[in-house]
C-alpha cells in the first residue's frame, strides 16, 4: 500500500532528506540532557562543586535547548512543505482519474462519497505522512539510544523495560486490530453525510417548493447521528490506550526509582545517575506510548488509503481509441444493432437492437414516452456510456476507436440537466471554443437568441453569473447553453430536450438559425413538443427499448400510431408537451 504513495511525494527528496537530518540531531541533543542534569546533581550539589562546576553544564544544556529548538523547527518545516505538497500531488491525481470516469464509474463510486476521499481522507493521509515520516526516524532512534544508555548505566534496573514494553505492545496490538474497521466505518458515515448535504442543496428549490424541510432535516439528523455513532464507537476504542498507557508508564517509573533506591544505598549509584536513568527509561516507555498515539492515526489512515486506492486503481470502463487516421467529420451517425443496460438499476435492457442511420446535415428528432430510452441512445453517440452489443459509428468509424478527445470535439451537446459555471456570461459561453473571436461569441449568442436579454443586463457579456446559474431565468440558463455548443460549429450537435424550457417562437427562432448558420451540422434532437419537430428531416420514434418508426411529420401521422396518440394528445391538450 505505501508504494501507491511514495511517487506523490518524490518532487520532495530534499525535505525528505533534511528533515530526519535535522530530527536525528533534535534527538541528539535530547539525549544529552539527562546526563547533563546528573552532571549538576552529582558533581556540582552532592559533590560539593557548586557554581563554578554547575555553570558549564547549565550553559551546556541551554546551548542544547535553543540547537535542539532550531533543530526541531527546520525538522518541522521540511516537514510541513513534503507533507503539503504531497497532499497536493495526490489531490491532483485523484481529480485527473475521475475525469477519466465514464457515467457508470461516478455511479459506482457516487460524487458524495468522490468529494469525501478528496478532501477529508487525502487529509487524514497527509496528516498520517507527515507524522509517520517523524516517527518513523524520531521513534527508534529515541527508544533505541536510550536504551543502550540505561543498559550502560544500570543493566540490572532495565529488567523492568523487558517487563513492560511487551505488556504495552501487546495491549496496542489488540487495540488496533479491530481500529481499521471502525475508522472505515467512520468515513463512509462522511459519505453519507456529504450525500445528504450536496442533495438538500443541489434540490432545495424543489425542496422548499415542497415544504420538505422537516423530512429533509430528519434525513440529515439521521446521516449526521450515524457519523457520530461511527466516530464515537472508534473514538472510544481508542480512548482506552491512553490510561492503559499511562498506568504502564507510571508503574515501571515508580519500580525504577524503587529499586534504584536500593542501588543509591548499596553505592552502585549515584543520585544523578537514577534521575538521567528515569528521563531515559521514561524515554522508552514515551517513544512505545507515541507508536501506539501513532497508530491511532495510521490506523484510520489505511482505511482512507483504502478508498484513494480503489479510485486510483480503478480502471474506467471506458477506453481511450488508438486510432491515428480519422476520418473527415461531416457528421454521419450509424447505429447497428445496438443493445444497452446500465450496470445499475434494474438490470433491464434499456435499449435493444437498435439499427439507425442519419446522414450528414440532417435535422432529427426523437420522441417517445418517459422512459422509453430516447436521451440513453443520444450519450451513447459521445460515449458517455459504450453500447454492450452492436456499433455506432461516427463517419464510418467505431466511436470506441476515436480518440475520446476528438470525438467529443467534433460533437456540441446541450443536455436535459445543462449547468452554468461561476463565472462571466462570457467565459460560459467560450466554454465551447475558448479561442473564438468577439464576433463568433456574439453571432453563437444571437443564434441561441441569448443576446437580446444579455445585453439587458448590467454588464452585458460580462455580467458575473453564480454558480449553477442561478441568478438568471431557467430558459436564459438554456439559450447561453445552447450558444456554448453552437460556437464551437460541430459537425454533430445533440440537444436532449433543451428548448422545453423556451417558448415556441424562441425555439422555431433557434431552429432557423440551425438551418442558417449550422447548415452542415447533423442536428439531432430530444423533443416532446409536435412544433418542434413538424420541420425536421426525419422523426424517430423510440418505444420500449427500441425504434418503433422512423419517418417526416407527414408520413407519421398516417402510419405511426405512437406518433398518432402523441399528435391527438397536443392538439386536444392546447400544445402541452407529452410525459
Amino acid at each position: 500500500m505505501i508504494k501507491k504513495f511514495v511517487p506523490y511525494l518524490k518532487e520532495f527528496k530534499k525535505q525528505v532528506l533534511l528533515m530526519p537530518v535535522f530530527m536525528l540531531l533534535e534527538v541528539a541533543g535530547e539525549m544529552i540532557l539527562p546526563l547533563l542534569i546528573a552532571g549538576i546533581i552529582d558533581k556540582g550539589i552532592n559533590g560539593g562543586g557548586g557554581l563554578p562546576v554547575i555553570m558549564p553544564y547549565s550553559i551546556g544544556m541551554i546551548v542544547l535547548a535553543f540547537v535542539s529548538l532550531g533543530c526541531g523547527i527546520l525538522s518541522s518545516k521540511n516537514s510541513a512543505v513534503a507533507t503539503q505538497g504531497f497532499g497536493r500531488n495526490l489531490r491532483k491525481a485523484l481529480f485527473e482519474k475521475v475525469q477519466t470516469f465514464s457515467f457508470n464509474d461516478n455511479d459506482r463510486f457516487s460524487s458524495a462519497s468522490l468529494i469525501t476521499r478528496l478532501t477529508n481522507d487525502v487529509r487524514t493521509i497527509q496528516g498520517m505522512v507527515g507524522m509517520a515520516v517523524r516517527m518513523v526516524l524520531r521513534t527508534p532512534v529515541q527508544m533505541i539510544a536510550s536504551l543502550v544508555i540505561c543498559l550502560t548505566m544500570n543493566a540490572k534496573l532495565t529488567i523492568i523495560l523487558g517487563v513492560a514494553l511487551p505488556i504495552m505492545a501487546l495491549f496496542v496490538v489488540k487495540i488496533m486490530k479491530k481500529a481499521h474497521a471502525l475508522f472505515k466505518a467512520q468515513q463512509t458515515a462522511i459519505d453519507g453525510l456529504n450525500n445528504a448535504v450536496q442533495e438538500n442543496l443541489i434540490a432545495i428549490r424543489v425542496v422548499k417548493a415542497f415544504v420538505r424541510e422537516d423530512y429533509e432535516r430528519g434525513k440529515f439528523k439521521k446521516a449526521n447521528d450515524d457519523l457520530r455513532d461511527a466516530s464515537m464507537n472508534a473514538a472510544f476504542h481508542i480512548m482506552k490506550v491512553f490510561p492503559v498507557m499511562t498506568l504502564i508508564l507510571q508503574a515501571a517509573t515508580i519500580a525504577v526509582y524503587y529499586w534504584g533506591a536500593f542501588d543509591i544505598r548499596d553505592g552502585a549509584m549515584l543520585t544523578g545517575e537514577l534521575t538521567a536513568y528515569v528521563g531515559y527509561i521514561s524515554r522508552v516507555l514515551m517513544s512505545v506510548f507515541m507508536v501506539s498515539q501513532s497508530l491511532n492515526q495510521v490506523t484510520r489512515a489505511a482505511a482512507c488509503a483504502t478508498r484513494i486506492i480503489e479510485v486510483l486503481d480503478s480502471d474506467p470502463d471506458i477506453k481511450d481509441g488508438t486510432a491515428t487516421e480519422l476520418p473527415e467529420a461531416k457528421g454521419r451517425i450509424e447505429f447497428k444493432n445496438v443493445s444497452f443496460k446500465y450496470r445499475t438499476g434494474t438490470g433491464d435492457a434499456v435499449l435493444h437492437d437498435v439499427s439507425l442511420t442519419i446522414e450528414p446535415g440532417e435535422f432529427v428528432a426523437f420522441m417517445g414516452g418517459t422512459g422509453t430510452g430516447k436521451s440513453t441512445l443520444v450519450n451513447l453517440i459521445p460515449r458517455f456510456y459504450d453500447v454492450n452489443d452492436g456499433q455506432i459509428l461516427i463517419d464510418g468509424m467505431d466511436v470506441r476507436d476515436y480518440p475520446i478527445e476528438e470525438l467529443r470535439s467534433r460533437i456540441g451537446m446541450v443536455l436535459q440537466k445543462n449547468v452554468l459555471f461561476s463565472g462571466t456570461i462570457r467565459e460560459n459561453i467560450l466554454w465551447g471554443k475558448p479561442d473564438a473571436t468577439e464576433e463568433e461569441l456574439r453571432q453563437a449568442a444571437r443564434d441561441a437568441q441569448a443576446e437580446e436579454f444579455i445585453l439587458a443586463t448590467p454588464d452585458g457579456y460580462d455580467t458575473f453569473l453564480e454558480q449553477g446559474g442561478v441568478n438568471v431565468s431557467g430558459g436564459q440558463k438554456q439559450r447561453l447553453c445552447i450558444a456554448r455548443a453552437m460556437l464551437r460549429h460541430p459537425s454533430i450537435l445533440i440537444l436532449d430536450d433543451s428548448t422545453s424550457p423556451v417558448d415556441t417562437m424562441t425555439e422555431a427562432a433557434i431552429r432557423e438559425s440551425f438551418h442558417k448558420n449550422l447548415k452542415d451540422t447533423t442536428v439531432v434532437i430530444i423533443a416532446q413538443r409536435i412544433s418542434s419537430v413538424e420541420t425536421a428531416d426525419k422523426i424517430v420514434i423510440v418505444d420500449d427499448d427500441h425504434i418503433a418508426a422512423v419517418g417526416t411529420h407527414e408520413e407519421l401521422l398516417k402510419t405511426s400510431p405512437i406518433y398518432q396518440e402523441i399528435y391527438q394528445s397536443q392538439q386536444e391538450g392546447g400544445a402541452m408537451p407529452n410525459g
